[in-house]
This record gives structure tokens, sequence and C-alpha cells, in this order.
């Protein structure tokens, strides 16, 4: 697939999360470190204490849509041990939403942020309306966050049966763009109501047609889709938790997938200095050509709450430079 990406704000195909000399900030063992977000002087909203999504592939009964709040309780291994901020009001709950982290072939792809929403028993609804909100003006900034998603599209109705959830999308949804731009916009939306273990896949329609042909390019959805079917749109090392900008507490768990070499690959934690914290080593179960599932814990010691940069990367063949580098600004905190 084209790596290529006519979204919304023009989305530059740069290394801009690479290690370039030309990258702000300061410089730790690895590379430099980019820019703090320009919310650096408050702490996030919230931890990541979204669960995951199950891992099982079976189906059962639902309801319209799910219920409460994102299934399951929250895995405490996924959590910091001590929340560094206030929890969310009472009145609010905390969905995640997927967009795009710009950088070059290996780099860019899906990124999951948190999002405050009001608290409904409609959580798949309440993604879908932070999604199609779009990125901040803080992400969109110099970290390159964007969306696929088109200008105007609305969200005309969602349910979830089965496990699968149907979403329905104005007519601007399947307007413009290339291939990619069509195939990262159905992944944003499959990754965003596939966050529920509750769903499992996603059937699309436009106006209420269900759709079996996608936009102009053709791309054939015979039945519903799910994140197996948009790997291509994910970086060789994908980071589901913690979302970015999330709080990560020392020995907060690194979960998600890559596609690496020998599966192998590493993580680093960063100050906002750009000190080197950790740096360990990362396997997935799958690799060289196969995407495979990881998870690992990371503990760090830090004089005081910041933020920080907690950095994938995989150490090239030839010389162990490092390549496929992603960077994710994260709340540090003291203790744990």
């Amino acid at each position: 697939m084209s790596s290529s990406l006519p979204i919304r704000t023009a989305l530059s195909l740069i290394a801009v999360i690479a290690l370039v000399a030309a990258c702000s900030g300061s410089t730790g063992g690895l590379g430099s470190v980019p820019t703090s977000p320009p919310t650096a002087s408050a702490e996030p909203t919230s931890p990541d204490l979204t669960p995951g999504p199950s891992a099982s592939a079976g189906a059962s009964e639902e309801p319209t849509e799910p219920s409460d709040e994102p299934s399951g309780a929250p895995d405490p291994s996924t959590a910091p041990s001590t929340p560094v901020s206030t929890p969310a009001p009472s009145g609010t709950m905390i969905v995640r939403a997927y967009f795009v982290l710009g950088g070059e072939v290996g780099v860019v792809g899906l990124v999951p942020v948190l999002r405050e929403v009001p608290k409904s028993t409609a959580v798949a609804r309440a993604a879908m309306t932070a999604l199609l909100a779009g990125p901040t003006n803080a992400e969109a900034g110099d970290r390159q966050i964007s969306t696929a998603i088109p200008d105007g599209t609305t969200l005309l109705g969602v349910s979830a049966k089965n496990g699968v959830a149907t979403v329905n999308l104005s007519t601007e949804y399947d307007s413009g763009g290339g291939s990619a731009s069509m195939q990262f916009r159905l992944a944003q939306v499959v990754y965003t109501l596939t966050q529920f273990s509750t769903i499992k896949s996603v059937t699309f329609q436009i106006d209420g047609e269900t759709v079996t042909v996608f936009g102009g390019e053709g791309i054939v959805l015979d039945g519903p889709v799910g994140r197996a079917d948009f790997t291509n749109e994910l970086p060789a090392i994908f980071v589901d938790r913690p979302a970015f900008g999330a709080a990560f507490a020392s020995g907060g768990r690194i979960a998600g997938n890559a596609n690496v070499f020998e599966a192998t690959f590493r993580v680093a934690v960063l100050d906002a200095a750009g000190k080197q914290l950790a740096d360990g080593g990362v396997m997935a179960t799958c690799g060289t050509g196969c995407r495979g599932t990881f998870s690992t814990t990371v503990s760090y010691t830090v004089g005081k709450a910041q933020w920080g940069t907690l950095r994938a990367y995989e150490p090239s063949a030839q010389d162990g430079t490092p390549v496929n580098v992603r960077d994710y600004p994260v709340w540090l905190t003291p203790g744990g």
C-alpha cells in the first residue's frame, strides 16, 4: 500500500519523530526528543485506564450498544500504581479515538488518544463522536497527528449485536481521497469501535445503505471487517497502551503489536530533558514478515512529575542504528 496520505491537515510524510538532528528538544542517549506537548505545564486528563479489547474471537448476544462503560474492569497492570491526576469528574468517562501519526514508512500509522466524554451507556456512540471531532490543535501541531475522515462527516447511527457493530455515516465519509486515505479512514473507525470487548468487527453503512464497495477506489467490503484487516495502516511497532499523551507510572505496562526483524525491538523512557531513564528489549510473538503481539513492563526513576517520552524502536540488522522510531509523550511520576 502507498504510504502517501492525503488527509485533512496535509499530513507530511517526514520523519517528525525519527532520530534526526533537525528535531527540537534535548538530546538523549537515543537521539533527540521531540518538542514537549503544548500542554506540558499541566497533567494529562487521565491515566490510561481504558481496558484492552478482548482477545476472544467468540461472539455473544449484545445490547443495542455496549453498556455502562468501556467493557471490563481496568486491568491494574495497565494503570499507573498511583494515579497522577485527578480522576475524571463524576458524569464523565474516558474513551479512545484512533488518529494517524505522521512519519516515514514504518512509522506512519494509527495512534490512540484518550478523550474525556460525558458518561453514557452508549459508549460506541460516544467514542465515534470523539473520533469525528478530530484531533485537537495541540495534537495536530508539530507531532503531525491527523485524521483521514473528511470534514463534515456525521454519525447517523451505531448499534452492536453478536459482536458486530453497524455504523451509519453520512455521505461525506466516502468522498475524496485516494486509496491510502480510504484505508486509513476505515481503520480509524474499526479500531475506535473495537476498543470495546463487545465489538469484534464493523459493518459500514452510508446514509443507511450497507457498503459493499467503498469509495471511488473500489475497496471491497464483503462483510464485517476487524482489526486484522488493517495491519497495513499500523506502524512497524504499534503501541496501543499507553495511549499517546497518557499518564505512565513506573512499572506500567506497554502493549501492542509489531512486525520487526526476528520479532525483537526495544522501548526506552526519556525524561523531559532527554535523559534516558530506561531502555530494554522486547520480543513480539511473531516477526520478520508477520505481526505479533507484545506486552512488557518498564520501570524508571524520576525526581518530579513531568512530561517525558516513551520511545519504541528497532535496532537495524546492519549496524544497530535505531529505525522505525516512534515517540509518544507520556506523563512520568516519581515513586511507583
